[in-house]
């Protein structure tokens, strides 16, 4: 009896996470297949969210600066990266970051965050936005890159979850979330491994196994770094959830973190790479 209220336990937010992930995977899929447009659309949309939910964890508010300069500034520099300027969009960032924080210093109350913490929102989500903008811009290969980094993030999350709640064991990083296992972690890796690998020979027969298996480890354990700075952040605001938007899920940000941590290091490969080549092109 107890064994089986133990599992029920374990098990409870999984139907709300099945329930989530089945409406808003398919969008996701839906705007990264169908153009850049698109896409584009969706990362206006999830930016400007994104920014409303960290500035909210800083005891601040949207409509007024030195809160509204947060999604201001992410959006202008994601402008930026959708016209094909990422040197420009990178320095709109970082002089965005510097004015966010003069500005929270100055307004700071007894009831804020300190400015930095508010500030660094503006890169923390700004690198991202940018690195998944230039990933899609590419004509050639961005709906390959960008289907295989969301697929290979979210069978991390997903492997992880199950393969943790399922064998336990040993904690990953216990003082930072008491959650997370290794099991957990190698569970998000094989899963990621098959999710990704599946993507890439789908797109690119004949590709270097070699090639997808590393660049499915770099992008699946980013993610979950991600995921693991993601609870140190709720952790230091001690909060459950960055806000209750996605029911099972919390917050964007909950359901984003490994995407934040992922994309920047896809759009460095890529770069590396060139364009008009996928992600695993290199074997």
């Amino acid at each position: 009896m107890a064994a089986a209220a133990e599992d029920a336990k374990r098990w409870r937010d999984l139907r709300k996470r099945a329930l989530s992930a089945a409406v808003l995977g398919p969008a996701a899929v839906a705007c990264i297949w169908f153009g850049a447009e698109a896409f584009t659309a969706l990362m206006a949309i999830a930016v400007a969210v994104l920014a409303w939910e960290w500035v909210h964890l800083c005891g601040r508010r949207t409509r007024v600066f030195p809160g509204l300069a947060v999604p201001l500034v992410v959006l202008a520099a994601g402008a930026f990266a959708v016209e094909d300027h990422p040197r420009i969009a990178l320095a709109v960032l970082v002089a965005g970051w510097l004015a966010t924080w003069a500005g929270a210093r100055r307004m700071a109350t007894e009831l804020t965050q300190p400015a930095g913490r508010l500030a660094i929102g503006v890169l923390y989500i700004g690198i991202a936005g940018i690195a998944l903008i230039e990933l899609r811009h590419d004509t050639e290969a961005g709906r390959a890159n960008v289907l295989f980094l969301f697929l290979v993030v979210w069978a991390s999350d997903i492997g992880a979850y199950m393969a943790g709640r399922a064998f336990g064991g040993p904690k990953l990083a216990p003082s930072i979330s008491p959650n997370k296992t290794w099991s957990g972690a190698a569970g998000g890796l094989v899963s990621a491994l098959l999710a990704g690998g599946a993507c890439a020979l789908a797109f690119t027969p004949g590709a270097s196994l070699l090639a997808i298996a590393v660049v499915v480890t770099l992008v699946s354990v980013a993610s979950m770094l991600g995921d693991l700075l993601e609870s140190a952040i709720k952790r230091h605001f001690k909060v459950k959830d960055t806000s209750s938007l996605i029911p099972g899920h919390g917050g964007l940000l909950d359901r984003l973190d490994g995407v934040l941590a992922a994309a920047p290091v896809a759009s460095i490969i890529s770069f590396m790479l060139g364009l008009g080549r996928p992600l695993w092109g290199w074997g």
